[in-house]
């Protein structure tokens, strides 16, 4: 390891270490309270505790000058929050969605541009999906991803395909931005989504958003199978089923929203 890269290494430990200090003291910290704490230099405390406040990380109060969690850390814990109470309430409906539908569950968010599964439960037949906990897929290929991207700001959708650009996965695979656009709007129109082959050719998904109590998707419950098992006679019925999963989701953490109505 270089001497550039040892000292990286050090100054990410030493802001963990001052974040973890202030978040034992509910009072909060002063810098010569952090820089006797963690036996680090006056300087190199202010420094970094400068550094963290300008990030949003901590927050500094000006009559006493001691260092508090700032409102980005809070909002972090909060997502882990969201994240753990998205699994243990989705999870008991993604179980009777697998038993009704006969098709495998997934549950995803959106983390940086990407669709990212956070639970799965598997269906009961013999072909299972090549999917597992953190996988993330595109959102243009993916019926979670469009199902959560269809109720975002556009300027963050736009800031996605900057980002990730609309890859092809397969040859039904959307990478036209104006085609992607018009297929969000059919999405947000609908009330779902579907990835008819778009991700892998063979497979079929049906996914609807999850809603907070702003209105904000904040996750999207998917069902995926054959195209066989989803198939032109069927999607309507399963289209239903996931909407009313989604719903049911979406009143446990306080959306009050429309009922969307089936365009099929």
């Amino acid at each position: 390891m270089s001497v550039i890269e040892n000292n990286s290494s050090t100054a990410v430990e030493r802001a963990f270490g001052i974040l973890e200090a202030v978040s034992e003291r509910a009072v909060g910290m002063t810098n010569s309270e952090i820089s006797r704490k963690l036996e680090i230099p006056k300087s190199t405390a202010s420094y970094l505790l400068n550094t963290l406040t300008q990030l949003g990380y901590l927050h500094k109060e000006e009559e006493t000058g001691k260092f508090r969690l700032g409102l980005k850390m809070m909002s972090l814990g909060r997502a882990v929050q969201i994240g753990e109470d998205l699994k243990e309430t989705a999870l008991p409906m993604m179980r009777k969605l697998v038993e009704r539908t006969g098709l495998t569950a997934h549950l995803a968010v959106l983390d940086h541009g990407e669709a990212v599964y956070l639970e799965k439960v598997d269906a009961p037949s013999f072909i299972q999906m090549n999917t597992w906990v953190g996988k993330r897929m595109q959102v243009n290929s993916t019926a979670v991803g469009k199902a959560i991207s269809a109720h975002l700001e556009p300027y963050k959708v736009e800031a996605v395909i900057k980002q990730h650009g609309l890859k092809k996965r397969t040859p039904k695979t959307i990478t036209v931005a104006g085609k992607f656009w018009r297929e969000l709007e059919k999405v947000k129109e609908k009330g779902y989504a579907v990835d008819d082959e778009e991700n892998s050719l063979g497979a079929r998904c049906v996914a609807a958003a999850i809603f907070d109590e702003t209105g904000n998707a904040i996750a999207a419950i998917g069902v995926s199978g054959t195209t066989a098992e989803v198939n032109r006679s069927s999607i309507g019925k399963i289209v239903e089923q996931v909407k009313e999963a989604t719903q049911k989701i979406s009143q446990q953490f306080g959306y009050r929203g429309i009922t969307h109505r089936n365009h099929l």
